[in-house]
């Protein structure tokens, strides 16, 4: 009994139990010549010893329940938690894409009925003139300061402290960003030709982030000279990064697609245009900006 208890709590397979017993049974008959009480008792004996291993596996079965249970509590409140970020973040997405549409938008076409109105001022208005003049500072204030906050609704993750005293990033930081690829290995091959004219502040950190997303992609992804291309053309600025698909992955991990994701909803956050195409073996990134912010 105790021994086909033990084989089947332990989960093996009961017939070793089994031909233990029946080993035993039939060695203590031979050495015996029969189990004193005759086939009564020994049916009892056989009886008792199948119910210890029914016993054992009865209790096995429960265990993995058991466990099985703990499992899926566990798994549910992994995947509640999961979902209940998720559903967070889409929230903030959504609060930053109202922002960014309706706000945005509002506040533009205020700092232009403005800009008309101070245009259209007779001669000796200066007090009139400048009130047009704070309230298009002012505008633009609200425009910095929704900026801000789609930035804080976009983030993800905690910031350190010298990543908050980092500069906004901007055309002139191309350069830099360039080199720091270069102290990591990256082979780039840069043709970097900033426009002269005035770039609205949002679309210099877009093309920043852009550039540095698809830098991030060729140096985990591919392989060989990553070709960058950063110049105006036709009146906008163009942003192209190709390489070699390469075999292997740098870095920990497998990609997940998120940082492609990204960075088409940064671009199109700036109305520019992004094309992402994979064909002869190479990954190549192209993404069109208006230096003033307009709609590509």
């Amino acid at each position: 009994m105790l021994v086909l208890f033990s084989v089947t709590f332990a989960g093996k397979q009961p017939l070793v139990g089994i031909g233990i017993v029946a080993a035993f049974f039939l060695g203590a008959f031979m050495t015996l010549g029969g189990f004193r009480g005759g086939a009564i008792v020994g049916s009892a004996a056989l009886f008792s010893a199948t119910a210890g291993g029914a016993t054992g596996a009865a209790l096995r079965i429960h265990r993995e329940h058991w466990r099985t249970l703990e499992e899926r509590a566990e798994s549910a409140i992994a995947t509640r938690e999961i979902e209940a970020t998720r559903r967070v973040t889409e929230e903030r997405l959504r609060i930053a894409r109202d922002l960014h549409d309706v706000i945005g938008h509002q506040v533009a076409m205020l700092s232009m009925h403005l800009g008309a109105a101070e245009i259209g001022l007779p001669e000796g208005a200066e007090s009139s003139r400048q009130a047009l003049v704070s309230a298009r500072s002012s505008a633009r204030t609200v425009v910095v300061e929704t900026q801000r906050i789609l930035a804080l609704l976009r983030l993800e993750d905690e910031i350190s402290d010298d990543e908050a005293l980092r500069p906004t990033p901007a055309l002139s930081g191309l350069g830099g960003l360039v080199a720091s690829f270069e102290s990591i290995g990256l082979d780039v091959r840069p043709s970097i030709d900033i426009p002269v004219g005035f770039v609205e502040p949002s679309v210099g950190v877009a093309v920043y982030r852009v550039l540095q997303g698809a830098l991030t992609n060729a140096y985990r992804h591919g392989e060989g000279a990553a070709a960058v291309d950063v110049c105006e053309r036709d009146g906008r600025i163009c942003v192209t990064v190709e390489n070699r698909v390469g075999h292997s992955l740098r870095g920990s991990g497998s990609g997940s697609g998120l940082g492609l994701v990204g960075m088409r909803e940064r671009v199109e956050s700036s109305n520019g245009r992004l094309s992402i195409d994979s064909d002869d073996g190479r990954f190549r990134v192209r993404a069109e900006f208006s230096p003033l912010g307009a709609a590509v």
